[in-house]
């Protein structure tokens, strides 16, 4: 397993991204009535923060010496 699981710059904005998703998502179902788009903004947000990490590990940010 990796020295820094985890702890880095890429790990950490992917994670802060998908929570604002589920909370998005979270915010869009509890609406009344439901907002599907709302909903699916958040979905996007979720899909958004896997591509987000992909392109920070890419440039480098997925090490611990940053």
């Amino acid at each position: 397993m990796s020295n820094n699981h985890g702890n880095t710059p890429a790990a950490w904005t992917a994670v802060a991204i998908a929570m604002l998703g589920f909370v998005v998502g979270a915010v869009g179902l509890l609406l009344d009535p439901v907002s599907y788009p709302v909903f699916w903004v958040g979905v996007a947000l979720g899909v958004a923060s896997l591509a987000v990490f992909v392109v920070m590990a890419k440039l480098g940010f997925n090490q611990s010496d940053h």
